[in-house]
């Protein structure tokens, strides 16, 4: 399942590359590590404000944190912090 949310984290990103969205590399082994970090955090994800500005929140490390393929990845309480920045930008999952 790792593997898995790995190689759809990275495809979300060349996607948006090619929207125009730049976004800071990350390491394939320590893909998930960043994304659980991320959600603990205060701040969306990198490239989350231009996402939103594009109507492209789908391609959101958070979009992915809530995608049921991969919730048993993140506690109830990073994909609660994902779905409300999700809301809060107005994306409807």
């Amino acid at each position: 399942m790792e593997e898995k949310f790995i190689a759809a984290w990275a495809q979300a990103r060349e996607a948006a590359a090619g929207l125009g969205i730049r976004m800071r590399p990350v390491e394939a082994a320590d893909a998930l590590k960043t994304a659980r970090r991320c959600m603990d955090g205060h701040r969306e994800s990198d490239g989350f404000f231009l996402l939103a500005d594009k109507k492209h929140l789908e391609l959101s490390l958070e979009a992915l944190v809530v995608d049921k393929r991969f919730t048993s990845l993140f506690t109830d309480e990073q994909a609660n912090t994902a779905l409300s920045r999700l809301l809060n930008a107005g994306y409807y999952c």
